[in-house]
Formats: structure tokens, C-alpha cells, sequence
């Protein structure tokens, strides 16, 4: 049932947001590295790797680079019309044909890098790779501020991802694969749009029940 709404819904998205998508794959084109697309090999399901797509908002050798697959705010890695469309998420609707090949869902765990897959826990990873990783889901929507909360230049970024944000990302992925259902789905389509519109709210917290509690170290107020 899921994906029968996945294949609608991504392709009335399409044709509607076409006129929107094809100005911004010009202007890519005519800014930053004249690159429109960019693919990143991502964990999906059954710990299969595919190419992720998404609109180029970094530099091309990014992951050679600092802070490696991690992004944080204002990264100087990111391009003229990165910031904008990272901001806004439009950076990640080239999905929508992830979606549809079968390599996707609107709904489900955030794909990730092997290194960022592998800082989860292990009993995380094993439950995370049973359904396909969403274009939205409850780890981006709760984790839709890394960039900021990753900002901080006393702490040793890399090792606060791996030791306090990874592990509750995974929970939080685990807890949705584990509660999968349609009304569930609905939900988060829902809280995505809605955090889109209003970034600080937390109306997660309201349309989901018995959540893992985060770490004390993490502040997701």
C-alpha cells in the first residue's frame, strides 16, 4: 500500500513542480562547478548501495574535504545557491526519482553514507535496512537542525556525531521500521510539510508516541 502512494504522489509532484525544477537545473548549470546533479552511493534496503540523487549544493570533492560526509552551518564547502536550497530542502526532490525506480520511499529511514550507516548502533542497522530509506522520515525531521546543532566549535564534531547524535538518529529510524504503518506514514508526510513551513516546531513529539528519549548531552528544543 505504501508503494502505491509513493508512485502517486512522486508522480503528481513531478508535473507539478517541473516548471519549478527545470529554472533551477539552469541556473546550476550557469553557477558554482556547472554540475545540476549529485550522486552519493547510499545504504538501502537489504544494505544494498545506490546512487542517491540530489541537486549539487557542494563542492564536487566535498567528501575529500574536513568534515568529510558532515555538513555543518555554514559550511564553506557550499555553493552559491547551496545554502538556499539546502535550507529549503529543494536540494533533495531529485529523489522523487529515486522514489519511483523502487530504490525509495517518500517515508522511511534516511539514507546514509556507509560511515555515517555504520556509526549506528549495530542493532539499529539491522532493523533499518529491512524497509527502503525515505526521502523524509522521523531521523530527518527531529535532526532537520545538524547543521547548527553541529556548529559549536568546542566540541570535536566528528566524535559528537558519532557518540551522541549517530546512536539516537539510529534509534529513532529503528522505532519507525519497528512502527511501520500507513497512518504512521501519513503522519510524517504531514510533520515533513509542516517543518518545512514553521523549522522550529516539534509537532513530531504531539503526532508520535513512546519515542526514544534523546540523550541528555542533545538539546532538539
Amino acid at each position: 500500500m505504501q508503494r502505491f502512494f509513493d508512485i502517486i504522489f512522486c508522480s503528481v509532484a513531478l508535473i507539478v513542480l517541473s516548471p519549478f525544477l527545470i529554472p533551477i537545473s539552469i541556473l546550476l548549470k550557469l553557477t558554482g562547478e556547472g554540475e545540476i546533479f549529485f550522486v552519493q552511493s547510499r545504504v538501502g534496503k537489504q544494505g544494498n548501495i545506490f546512487g542517491l540523487l540530489k541537486f549539487a549544493t557542494m563542492l564536487k570533492d566535498s567528501p575529500n574535504m574536513s568534515m568529510g560526509t558532515v555538513t555543518v552551518k555554514d559550511d564553506p564547502r557550499v555553493l552559491p545557491m547551496g545554502k538556499f536550497l539546502r535550507k529549503t530542502k529543494i536540494n533533495e526532490l531529485p529523489q522523487l526519482l529515486n522514489v519511483l525506480l523502487g530504490e525509495m520511499s517518500l517515508i522511511g529511514p534516511r539514507p546514509q553514507t556507509q560511515r555515517c550507516f555504520y556509526a549506528f548502533p549495530k542493532v539499529s542497522q539491522d532493523v533499518i535496512i529491512k524497509v527502503r530509506p525515505g526521502l523524509s522520515g522521523l531521523g530527518s525531521i527531529v535532526f532537520r537542525a545538524e547543521e547548527e546543532i553541529l556548529e559549536d566549535l568546542n566540541i570535536d564534531r566528528l566524535k559528537y556525531y558519532d557518540e551522541i547524535i549517530a546512536p539516537y538518529k539510529g534509534k529513532l529510524e529503528q522505532w519507525y521500521v519497528e512502527n511501520n504503518s500507513i497512518s504512521n506514514y501519513f503522519k510524517l508526510i504531514f510533520a515533513t510539510v509542516w517543518v518545512v513551513l514553521f523549522s522550529k516546531s516539534t509537532i513530531y513529539k504531539s503526532i508520535l508516541n513512546n519515542l526514544p528519549s534523546p540523550p541528555p548531552e542533545l538539546n532538539l528544543n
